[in-house]
């Protein structure tokens, strides 16, 4: 509607039709944007360009300010592209929490096929989190992307202290969805 009325300005008010357009253009970038970040977050390009393991890979090797320990095996069975995002995504959120909460020195991130799931796991030597900690947007969004394909995630001490985050996700397109489970925090564990 906007550029139909800066058209109809055009003749008879052209200061007025520039303001117009001018501001189309703002609201149509900040449109694009929107959808690239919308589009990202459903299937982040890296994962297209390199795949689960080497996007892993790279990320893991030279973004972390926390020296992170890759154990990922040289390839995987074809995983759908809803698996591949939401343990990228678990994987980089567990290793962003890493980075800004535990205090940490290391971390180790795993990855398995163990039949027809895939397990992933981020360890770290940090401070753990509280025994009342509330869950939150990083927590849940991982427990919420695991859940979502019929998976679960859970967050406990790790052996030694720190914590260990663990995904499991069903990952052929075959897999029966089992029934979500609940976010676990279990400080006694160890």
């Amino acid at each position: 509607m906007k550029a139909e009325a800066a058209r109809e300005l055009i003749d008879g008010n052209p200061h007025r039709a520039g303001q117009l357009l001018s501001e189309l253009l703002v609201q149509t970038e900040h449109a694009v944007e929107d959808v690239r970040r919308v589009a990202h977050q459903l299937r982040p390009p890296v994962l297209d360009a390199l795949g689960l393991l080497a996007a892993l890979r790279v990320h893991g090797e030279g973004q972390q300010p926390t020296p992170v320990h890759l154990d990922l095996p040289q390839a995987l069975p074809p995983l759908t592209a809803a698996v591949e995002v939401a343990a990228y995504h678990i994987a980089l959120e567990a290793l962003r929490n890493v980075a800004s909460h535990a205090g940490a020195t290391r971390c180790t991130l795993r990855l398995h096929q163990q039949g027809p799931t895939l397990h992933l796991e981020v360890a770290d030597d940090g401070s753990g989190i509280p025994v009342h900690h509330s869950v939150g947007v990083g927590l849940a969004s991982m427990r919420e992307r695991a859940a979502e394909l019929g998976g679960a995630c859970t967050f406990e001490v790790a052996p030694g202290g720190g914590t260990l985050v663990r995904a499991v996700l069903p990952s052929t397109p075959n897999t029966a969805r089992v029934r979500s489970r609940s976010l676990t925090w279990n400080p006694s564990r160890s």
